[in-house]
């Protein structure tokens, strides 16, 4: 996989994740490292399941939520948004995706928000060189979403077909261009660079403290170093 990812970024960069999955998976085929009796073929059909409020989940689960959903997906989607060079409009966005959860998590739809790794994913140039057009990515990702949500026990029995190993190289490799542009980004300016090293090193580190993922604590620890660097060269 590595060797397939390599030549074709060389050749052919935008297609380099496509040429690395099916090769991969023609290697764990001709291996025998994928278990053909977990793959299936269904639809999944919807149900409707009335919701039941109490205050006791709203407080253990709903608060918990709201602050994990800010830290890992709204925070890491609007820092990668400005890394990719679009401009921001941070509180119109919160109350546009707010408003949509509220309206729809009766239904289940209660993770509407900014995303992280998928727009970080779309947001790249391996998307579209232009970068006004690499909304384009984002339509076709919602399309596949879609077929996710109707296919789901097919692609869940996938999933635990292929081997652990292939999927994380997978991820890794697709993700890579991503890293290394937002380390840049984040690493670019002299002045923040111990603060962003600090974030990454504890969101790296998988931690998890109080419940609170290391993604949470990252932008913590971040957040204080930020601050108190800048205090000190203020005095």
């Amino acid at each position: 996989m590595l060797a397939a990812w390599l030549i074709a970024k060389a050749f052919a960069p935008r297609y380099a994740i496509v040429a690395t999955l099916l090769v991969g998976g023609v290697v764990a085929w001709a291996g025998g490292d994928v278990v053909t009796d977990k793959i299936t073929l269904s639809v999944v059909m919807p149900q409707f399941i009335a919701p039941t409020f109490t205050f006791t989940s709203l407080v253990s689960i709903g608060l918990p939520f709201f602050l994990v959903t800010m830290a890992s997906q709204n925070a890491p989607g609007f820092a990668t948004m400005k890394a990719s060079g679009y401009p921001l409009a941070v509180s119109p966005l919160i109350i546009i995706t707010g408003g949509i959860a509220l309206l729809f998590s009766p239904f289940g739809v209660y993770s509407i928000c900014i995303a992280a790794i998928t727009a970080a994913i779309c947001q790249s140039p391996d998307a579209h060189p232009d970068a006004g057009k690499r909304w384009i990515a984002a339509a076709a990702a919602g399309i596949f979403y879609l077929l996710a949500g109707v296919f789901g026990g097919s692609i869940t029995g996938l999933m635990a077909a292929l081997p652990l190993s292939w999927i994380q190289t997978l991820a890794g490799l697709a993700l890579l261009g991503t890293i290394s542009g937002s380390l840049y980004q984040a690493l670019n300016n002299e002045a923040e660079r111990d603060a962003a090293i600090v974030t990454f090193l504890m969101t790296a580190s998988g931690v998890t403290i109080l419940g609170m993922g290391s993604a949470f604590w990252g932008l913590v620890a971040g957040g204080i170093c930020y601050s108190v660097f800048l205090r000190a060269r203020r005095t």
